[in-house]
C-alpha cells in the first residue's frame, strides 16, 4: 500500500471525526428535552421539585398511562385519524397532479395558480368557516369532522405534480397508443415510479395530522374521538405525581413521530428533492 493512500485514508478518518466532534455538540443540544423529558417520566414524585438529575429511575408511570387514563383509546384515534387523512391525500394529490401534468385542457395553469393561492391564506382565517360547515352537516364529534377536511391539500398536489413533471412526456403518447386509458397510466406506470414522492407526502401528512391538536379540540367532545395530543394535555395536574404521567404519556406519544422520522429519513429526503430539478 502506497505512502499516498495512506494519507488520503489518514484524512478522511480525521475529516469523519472533526464531523463527528462538531456535530455531537448539536445533536446532544437537541436531545436534551427528550433526554429529560425522558428522566422526568421516571422520576420518583418526592424528587420532581428538588433535582435535576434522579437518583432513580421508577417507571410506574408508564404503567399508569395504559391502565388509568384514556390514552390507549385516543392513540387508536390518533391512528385513525392520521392514517385516513394520509390515505386520502396520497389518492386525491396524485389524481390531482396526474390532471395538471398529463392532461390538457382549458385554464389548467389558472386552476393550479388558485390552488397554489390557497396555501398563502393562513389556517387559522377559515377555522370558523370550516367549523361551521362541519357542525351544520352534523359531523361534530365525529371521525369525519377530523378527516374529510384534510382529504386533499395544496402542498400535495405541488409536491406530486413536480414529481410527474419529471417524467417524460413520451412516456404518456406511447401509453396511449398502446391503448392504455388515464386510470390505468396512473396506476400501474406513474404511480410506481413516483413511490419516492408518495412516500414523503405519506410521512410528512401522518406526522402533521398525528400532531393535530386546535381542529379535534374544536370539533370534538368526547374521549370516544378525541385524538392522543387532547389527551396528553388533560393529563396536566398541580399534583406533582401527575407530571410524571403527563411526562410519560409525551414520551408515548413521540414515539410513531420519531419511528417515521427515524426509519423515513431517507426516503423524506429523496422524496422532497426528486421534483426540485426538472428533467
Amino acid at each position: 500500500m502506497s505512502q499516498a493512500t495512506l494519507t488520503r485514508r489518514q484524512k478522511n478518518a480525521l475529516s469523519a471525526l472533526l464531523r463527528i466532534g462538531l456535530n455531537l455538540p448539536l445533536v446532544l443540544l437537541i436531545m436534551l428535552p427528550l433526554i429529560y423529558t425522558f428522566m422526568m417520566s421516571g422520576m420518583p414524585a418526592d424528587e420532581l421539585y428538588s433535582r435535576l438529575i434522579p437518583t432513580r429511575m421508577d417507571f410506574v408511570s408508564y404503567s399508569h398511562v395504559f391502565t388509568k387514563t384514556t390514552i390507549p383509546r385516543q392513540i387508536v384515534n390518533s391512528f385513525i385519524v392520521a392514517g385516513s387523512v394520509t390515505i386520502l391525500q396520497m389518492i386525491t394529490c396524485s389524481m390531482a397532479a396526474f390532471a395538471f401534468s398529463f392532461l390538457q385542457f382549458r385554464g389548467r395553469n389558472l386552476v393550479f395558480m388558485c390552488i397554489l393561492a390557497t396555501m398563502m391564506v393562513p389556517w387559522e382565517a377559515t377555522i370558523i368557516a370550516n367549523y361551521l360547515t362541519v357542525s351544520h352537516w352534523g359531523w361534530l364529534d365525529s371521525y369525519r369532522a377530523m378527516i374529510l377536511p384534510y382529504a386533499c391539500s395544496a402542498m400535495g398536489i405541488f409536491l406530486m405534480r413536480q414529481n410527474y413533471l419529471t417524467f417524460a412526456k413520451e412516456l404518456h403518447e406511447a401509453a396511449k397508443l398502446d391503448g392504455c386509458g388515464n386510470w390505468r397510466f396512473l396506476a400501474t406506470i406513474v404511480i410506481p415510479l413516483a413511490r419516492p414522492a408518495l412516500g414523503a407526502l405519506g410521512a410528512y401528512v401522518f406526522l402533521q395530522q398525528w400532531n393535530q391538536y386546535l381542529w379535534p379540540l374544536l370539533v370534538t367532545n368526547s374521549d370516544k374521538v378525541r385524538t392522543v395530543q387532547i389527551g396528553i394535555s388533560q393529563l396536566y395536574d398541580i399534583d406533582s405525581e401527575q407530571i410524571g404521567l403527563m411526562m410519560a404519556g409525551v414520551v408515548v406519544v413521540l414515539i410513531p413521530s420519531l419511528s417515521i422520522f427515524i426509519f423515513m429519513q431517507k426516503q423524506l429526503i429523496n422524496g422532497l428533492m426528486a421534483g426540485a430539478v426538472k428533467g
